[in-house]
């Protein structure tokens, strides 16, 4: 996809689309009102008869403009003429891009970036337009020989004035990086399991530290983690042909001694549930299980195309969890690299032993912060929806900075409760702890288990069970929470910046 920015005057202007908008009294927005002197009231006569309503989430495509250089124009509903909101914002841009996709429309110039919303300036409401945009135009392709209804759409410039240019093309770079990095998390996440292995996911960060400056990649086996003591990381993998990875990703874009932010990603390439075998209504989707590991890889490229002043680590811990003679029995005991001893009681919370020994691996960067984030929790889905990813964490200051970054970002989190009192949920009589904590707040006590491993470092965690795919018809891994990622260390940037 090619973005562009462009600031010629509307009157001379020549493209195949032009998206402007209207409210829900009528009003056009100032394109779409010059745009209607320039056709002598005919959109005003259009939107009067009730061709269009301007509620949020409508659009209109008008096919024909009588001598113009413009040929058609996507009229996109605005709702109330108040002060957009960041998310209303981003869903009249769904709307527009929705309806040029599906009229096949190859190319358009979008001039909502005009529109006032609350808070944010040019910068932001540009690499909106590409983030909104390049979601809309995702096409996974890779494992159909023929493909139906493929989006043509190739071209999108966002028009802008003169004064606002600078501040545009920032928007525009941080909106490509942003859109590439969740369309690779995205790609990685649809891939089957048969192709996207562990082997794979090694292979594709190898891949992007090749290609991209300051950017290294190391890949940890097994037998290198059975001498590192990853006794609970590796247990999950005995069950799998796969062997499992530990993928680290070293971006040095900071000062040379200034400590890393670490993000840990899961990346279970596909979870059958061990002996606690998943049922099988729904179990294809657990391909998405690596959908922490894919943003993982995808945040440090986005990083290190935008060359951020930040020294960012990637870990991403990855295998498969499948029933074996060899597999990971309830009732076992690990021993895990921290040296704490783990009762497994069921197989199926996999996630949290493959990333409590990451956790303690990160200790060696002595890192500012660590981030993890893992489909970790179906309790995740159950209380929170489809809408928020759950955060917990050790740390208020670094919570507060995701929340702040979520919306920003629209990419929402919410907080739960770290209490003390649910560690007694985890108490084992044959072990330091168990892995689950029964049926009561799972996604509470499964975030109490990676504290055990977070204790020396401030700490967040990223419950994505519920974000990270959709379901359904529609059903498609998300890319989350790479835009949530990306507003942190952007964020974290301007702080340095302004030092």
């Amino acid at each position: 996809m090619d973005y562009s920015i462009e600031s010629t005057p509307l009157e001379k202007l020549q493209c195949d689309c032009l998206i402007v908008g209207i409210y829900e009294n009528l009003q056009l927005s100032p394109s779409g009102a010059l745009l209607d002197q320039l056709l002598k009231g005919a959109i005003s006569q259009l939107a009067a008869r009730g061709d269009t309503k301007g509620k949020l989430n409508e659009a209109l495509l008008i096919n024909w403009l009588p001598d113009m250089t413009i040929n058609r124009v996507v009229l996109v509903g605005l709702g109330k003429q108040d002060s957009l909101t960041g998310k209303q914002y981003r869903t009249a841009l769904a709307a527009a891009i929705k309806t040029i996709r599906d009229a096949q429309i190859k190319s358009a110039v979008c001039t909502l970036a005009e529109l006032p919303v609350a808070q944010y300036d040019w910068r932001w409401k540009t690499r909106q337009i590409i983030e909104v945009f390049g979601d809309a135009l995702y096409q996974f392709k890779q494992c159909k020989s023929v493909v139906e209804n493929e989006f043509k759409t190739e071209q999108i410039t966002v028009l802008v004035p003169d004064d606002q240019m600078t501040a545009s093309q920032k928007g525009l770079a941080e909106g490509r990086a942003i859109a590439d990095g969740v369309t690779l998390a995205k790609y990685l996440g649809d891939l089957p399991g048969n192709i996207c292995t562990p082997s794979f996911l090694a292979e594709q960060a190898q891949s992007l530290g090749k290609k991209l400056s300051k950017l290294s990649v190391d890949i940890l086996e097994e037998d290198y983690m059975q001498a590192l003591g990853m006794g609970s990381f590796l247990s999950v993998s005995r069950g799998s042909r796969q062997p499992a990875k530990l993928i680290i990703m070293n971006y040095q874009g900071g000062e040379k001694n200034s400590k890393p932010i670490v993000l840990i990603g899961k990346g279970l390439t596909f979870d059958a549930g061990g002996i606690s075998l998943k049922q099988s209504l729904g179990m294809d989707e657990m391909k998405y299980d690596m959908c922490g590991g894919a943003s993982v890889i995808a945040a440090l490229q986005a990083a290190a195309s935008l060359q951020l002043p930040l020294n960012i680590v990637g870990l991403v811990a990855s295998s498969e969890n499948m029933p074996d003679g060899d597999a990971n029995k309830p009732g076992d005991i690990l021993t895990s690299m921290s040296g704490k001893t783990i009762e497994v009681l069921n197989t199926d919370a996999e996630g949290r032993l493959i990333l409590c020994d990451t956790l303690t691996y990160a200790q060696r960067f002595e890192p500012e912060v660590v981030i993890d984030m893992a489909t970790l929790t179906g309790a995740c889905l159950v209380a929170l929806g489809r809408v928020p990813s759950g955060l917990l964490g050790n740390d208020d200051s670094l919570c507060n900075d995701l929340l702040a970054a979520s919306e920003t970002s629209c990419d929402s989190l919410w907080r739960l409760p770290l209490w003390e009192e649910y560690q007694e949920l985890l108490k084992s009589n044959f072990a330091d702890m168990a892995n689950i904590g029964g049926k009561d707040a799972g996604t509470i006590t499964a975030a109490c288990f990676l504290a055990k491993f977070a204790e020396n470092f401030r700490w967040a965690h990223l419950d994505i069970a519920g974000t990270a795919w959709r379901t359904g018809p529609n059903k498609g891994a998300t890319g989350r929470p790479v835009p949530l990622l990306m507003q942190y260390l952007l964020n974290r940037s301007s702080t340095l910046a302004a030092r």
